[in-house]
């Protein structure tokens, strides 16, 4: 007897699974699907809303709490409480460093260019870690609310991410149980929503201008034979609604002669001004005055005039507007400088798309439409938009849309073999082809001279449980410390899928290159089974891998730091000398032990210790350099 599934939500006959659509944001995070009416439809499962704060909270028995129920910890629990995770994705401590101050939680520095870590109580997180929690969190609530597994789904991201992030983005959702056909472009997928694209026969140069509430981004793409290209993209990563609700409460701190010192100090009441500011903002969309009061009875030293008890938060249509000119000015700027990155003029542009929910304030699309010179599209919900694209592409994977050719695409990922044998990949399954995809590598020992690279075809973290596909050794790497060579490879897939590997040390042009058929001898019964196994084993996989990275940079860190204390323990005391060697032992004892929070928190700690001699030692070289010089 034939079995037929029916979906509870909808009332419709059930293939075998929904593949859906993720916006997965900086702010907020949210998942599409398509409905039986095929319509792409944002997912409200019981009354939780359509948004999902990108928030993840670790409480002290350990658990993990996300979204809105998260959020009511960034006051009371800041430490613990992890905000803004997609600009950490892909990123070392160098590149966010200079942003620290705007992250409430400890962010790990290495002094190293390898990917941040979060600390949390006793334990260390990545990104991907992090991000993977609000996957789980939109992948359960979307289950619940279709009454069905999701276990594939399209992922959007930023079009400026680099292959690093996309990688991590990936790594994100394999480690929440989620088989990611596509990470796809957000500029792409707003474009899809409002059926830019759809048409083969398109060819239309297009603006998107995104500003959500912490970043800004506008990006430029040509369409053509439903191909997305992006022409150039410019932005800011720390520009949005959130410096709207910063303007106005500053704003409102100036007109009732706050204390500032004294208002600091009151967390609870600068948060109350925040959503009251947030409140008014949201309200001068539609009205001219906002006029509200908030009770500050429970508080002194704020004013000199606490009679009353209470803050005026009174502001005005055009104050607000006022206020914000100056942000709203610098992503005008940004306009600019992405139309001469892509080599065209304003008039070029055939329709403008508007993306995040600070879109929706008047001024911001009174100057979007005179800067463009054409009113843009804003009927669909700006929140939206990504996420309701991204279920049109999920759509189109799934086979749905006979209207829409779905060029040829890689079936599982290609890569290569780093340090511990892990797989990097270069080539995601599913990326279209022709396609091309790279990553640069260095040397793990000083005066190596040659370096092995080893191709290979799957979806696991490790390369044991992957397939082969050739090996191939560059030779002739100039002797240089480790870190300091450069080697570009680069992997060319071609339509009739034959993949060109090319490995190239930019210093000395020493180049290497082999061609291989990547999918000789695979039936799809292989690729399934090859599939199915990537997400059984995802956590442990991804935990395995994790292990394995935190034991190769604490080796390397070890090694450094015995270098460090042999070659120029002359600047260090006996004491200093001393206190070192402890320390390295006691990494050595947690590498033996092969915990991963172990290894990072005795690595955090010899970093923590030894930093300030780099520094001594910099010092004297320049003392000793300016010795006997006179500067005129």
């Amino acid at each position: 007897m034939a079995k037929i599934s029916i979906n509870l939500a909808t009332g419709s006959l059930q293939k075998e699974e929904i593949i859906v659509g993720i916006d997965l944001g900086t702010t907020n995070s949210l998942v599409a699907f398509i409905d039986p009416d095929k319509n792409p439809k944002v997912i409200n499962d019981t009354g939780k809303g359509l948004l999902v704060p990108s928030i993840v909270h670790f409480n002290t028995a350990g658990e993990t709490v996300v979204g809105h129920d998260a959020r009511e910890f960034l006051i009371s629990d800041p430490a613990n409480t992890i905000f803004s995770v997609k600009r950490l994705l892909g990123r070392s401590y160098k590149d966010v460093a200079a942003h620290q101050d705007t992250f409430s939680y400890k962010i790990i520095d290495d002094d190293s260019d390898s990917l941040v870590k979060i600390q949390s109580g006793g334990r260390f997180y990545t990104p991907v870690d992090l991000s993977a929690a609000i996957l789980k969190e939109l992948k359960t609530r979307a289950e619940h609310a279709l009454k069905t597994p999701v276990n594939r789904a399209v992922i959007t991201v930023p079009a400026y991410f680099n292959d690093t992030q996309r990688q991590a983005t990936r790594d994100a959702g394999k480690l929440a149980g989620i088989d990611v056909l596509r990470i796809v472009n957000e500029p792409t997928a707003a474009s899809l929503a409002y059926g830019i694209g759809l048409d083969p026969l398109e060819h239309k140069t297009i603006a998107v201008y995104d500003l959500g509430g912490g970043t800004f981004d506008v990006s430029i793409l040509a369409i053509q034979h439903g191909i997305f290209e992006v022409l150039s993209t410019h932005g800011n990563t720390f520009l949005g609604g959130d410096d709207f609700d910063r303007a106005i409460v500053h704003y409102w701190i100036e007109k009732n002669k706050i204390d500032v010192q004294a208002l600091q100090k009151n967390s609870g009441l600068m948060q109350q001004l925040r959503l009251k500011a947030e409140e008014a903002k949201k309200a001068l969309t539609t009205q001219n005055l906002f006029n509200e009061t908030l009770d500050i009875s429970s508080f002194s030293g704020l004013s000199p005039d606490e009679s009353a008890g209470k803050i005026w938060c009174t502001i005005n249509k055009q104050t607000f507007e006022d206020l914000i000119a100056p942000k709203v000015a610098e992503t005008m700027l940004s306009c600019k400088q992405a139309i001469e990155d892509a080599g065209i003029s304003v008039s070029a542009i055939d329709e403008v798309v508007l993306v995040g929910g600070s879109t929706r304030t008047p001024y911001v699309k009174a100057q979007v439409a005179a800067f463009f010179g054409k009113a843009p599209h804003d009927q669909l919900n700006p929140d939206e938009v990504v996420a309701l694209g991204a279920a049109i592409q999920a759509d189109i994977l799934a086979g749905n849309r006979s209207d829409i050719l779905l060029l040829d695409v890689t079936p599982l990922s290609l890569g290569i073999e780093t340090m511990g044998g892990l797989m990097d990949v270069i080539i995601p399954r599913n990326a279209k082809v022709p396609t091309k995809g790279g990553r640069q590598y260095t040397t793990s020992v000083d005066g190596q001279v040659n370096m092995k690279i080893s191709v290979y075809q799957g979806e696991r973290d490790l390369v044991k449980e992957n397939r082969k596909l050739a090996e191939f050794e560059l030779k002739g790497i100039p002797a240089m410390p480790a870190g300091l060579p450069k080697v570009d490879i680069n992997f060319l897939l071609n339509a009739d899928g034959i993949l060109t590997v090319q490995a190239i040390e930019l210093r000395s042009g020493v180049k290497q290159e082999i061609d291989i058929t990547p999918s000789y001898g695979l039936t799809d019964d292989t690729v399934e089974k090859m599939l199915v196994d990537s997400i059984t084993h995802a956590e442990a996989d991804v935990a395995e891998r994790m292990r394995i990275e935190a034991k190769s940079e604490g080796e390397q860190l070890l090694y450094t730091a015995e270098r460090f204390v042999e070659k120029n323990g002359y600047v260090l005391t006996a004491e200093e000398i001393s206190h070192t060697k402890n320390y390295i032992q006691h990494l050595a004892d947690a590498l033996a032990d092969g915990d991963k929070d172990l290894i990072l928190k005795k690595a955090d700690e010899l970093n923590e210790f030894t930093r300030p001699f780099a520094e001594r030692l910099m010092d004297i070289a320049v003392s000793q350099a300016m010795k006997g010089k006179s500067i005129e």
